[in-house]
């Protein structure tokens, strides 16, 4: 659809007595889980607080996790002016989804947008494919509630630490042949038979690697809680002894000096865990703010520190294997993994330029930009505004979707045709389908994260 035919169906359907206004300021609700950052520290409470709530305030010493925005039922969004659900008034009005959205996902967003404030890691864990979430979910409603997937990604606002996807092979196996408590969990034979698989002569992925790591990494989640414990116990003992030259003498990506740091802290956390062995398998990943990562279905990850905004399929479904006091489901986690295997600097997300944003001109000479997260599916991208200046502007052609804008910085306005709200830092507004949005700043900096869906037949006819 061309922008021109866009904007006269936008300005039809603004003239409907019916229809909501395309711009809705939001109310978003926190979770508090135990590995969320506590009180004002952190950035989901504050952006929660941020939009007055009947029976929200921050307390110190409370753990504040994920501010949630969506239709998800578990937490929904609500429009500020009439407390009504997001979904309801979704439901109501098809044209704030557009026909194509709603034809293909119905009145709920296909996406859940996320801010996490993570203080202490949080599991060890994957994510289901659709048909594995379809299956999951009838069996054990409790713990998957509900029968999507969740590919998902991270953005960094704040400084993030992470594990993400399993190393390289020749990383696990310096790990086995330094790390002697990894290994005697892993198991000699499962060890060798990995060493053998990365020194094969074959390049890149194959299935007889990704078959040796799958037995090695099942090899150390089959290990019980008593010979856990003592490994635990060794690998410490190693760590002090060592220092900042632990596990020295082989080409990693994580420094001894790292991990030095690293595993205490981690023990300290959650005593005698998997997890810290878990650690030498999978990559472990620091973003700077605007960094970002990628996590498709099936793949392994868990978050160690830091602020994030997350943007995912609208799915609460999640397997745990570590670092975490909730419902584990280890079988089900080593038979779903796809056991690829990169560097990180391969699983890290590069943004592009956004096409469809015009930034005005005194932007461009101060330095303002629209960054487009666009991973490879339908349900979700994640464009990010940094506007520098007074009076910075970026306009946002029209999307035949609906979109989430959330700032996470300084202070600006939202406008939609002539509906306009003063924008700050925590403030959550909707924007409808087919809506041009303007974005300008009232300080010298102002940074925003829009999610948004577009279906890819209108996409590509934007090109």
């Amino acid at each position: 659809m061309s922008i021109a035919k866009l904007r006269r169906q936008q300005d039809s359907n603004n003239s409907s007595p019916n229809m909501q206004v395309p711009l809705l300021r939001l109310q978003c609700g926190v979770n508090s889980y135990e590995w969320g950052k506590k009180g004002s520290s952190s950035a989901a409470a504050k952006f929660a607080a941020a939009t007055p709530a009947a029976n929200f305030s921050i307390q110190e010493d409370q753990p504040y996790a994920e501010l949630w925005m969506g239709t998800h039922p578990s937490n929904p969004s609500r429009d500020l002016t009439t407390g009504r659900t997001l979904l309801e008034l979704c439901s109501e009005n098809e044209i704030l989804l557009s026909k194509t959205i709603a034809d293909k996902y119905g009145a709920k967003l296909p996406f859940l947008f996320k801010v996490l404030s993570v203080n202490k890691a949080l599991s060890i864990q994957a994510h289901p494919n659709k048909k594995l979430a379809e299956q999951l979910h009838a069996r054990d409603p409790k713990n998957y509630p509900d029968d999507n997937h969740k590919p998902e990604m991270a953005i960094a606002i704040t400084p993030f630490e992470g594990l993400c996807g399993f190393r390289p092979l020749a990383e696990i196996t310096h790990f086995l042949n330094s790390v002697p408590s990894f290994k005697k969990l892993v198991g000699a034979d499962n060890a060798t038979a990995l060493a053998s698989a990365a020194n094969d002569g074959a390049e890149g992925v194959t299935e007889g690697k990704k078959a040796a790591l799958k037995t090695a990494f099942a090899g150390l989640m089959s290990s019980s809680a008593e010979d856990i414990a003592a490994a635990v116990k060794e690998l410490v003992a190693q760590v002090e002894a060592e220092g900042s030259s632990f596990a020295a003498g082989g080409v990693t990506s994580t420094s001894g000096e790292t991990l030095a740091e690293l595993v205490p802290r981690l023990n300290s956390q959650f005593t005698d865990d998997i997890g810290l062995f878990v650690l030498f398998f999978l990559n472990f990943v620091k973003l700077e703010a605007g960094e970002a990562l990628f996590l498709v279905a099936d793949d392994i990850h868990a978050y160690v520190s830091g602020d994030i905004i997350e943007c995912m399929a609208a799915s609460d479904n999640v397997v745990r294997a570590g670092f975490t006091p909730k419902f584990k489901d280890v079988t089900t986690l080593v038979d779903m993994l796809t056991y690829n295997f990169a560097p990180i600097d391969e699983q890290k997300m590069t943004p592009a330029e956004y096409p469809y944003a015009t930034l005005n001109a005194p932007a461009y000479t101060s330095g303002s930009s629209v960054s487009l997260y666009d991973p490879p599916i339908d349900e979700f991208s994640v464009a990010r505004a940094q506007l520098k200046g007074v009076g910075a502007k970026a306009t946002f052609e029209p999307l035949e979707g609906p979109s989430i804008v959330i700032c996470t910085n300084g202070s600006g306005r939202i406008s939609v045709g002539p509906t306009a709200f003063d924008m700050e830092e925590g403030y959550v507004f909707f924007v409808g389908s087919t809506a041009e949005c303007v974005l300008e700043s009232t300080s010298e900096e102002f940074t925003t994260f829009k999610a948004f869906c577009e279906v890819d037949d209108q996409a590509k006819e934007r090109l």
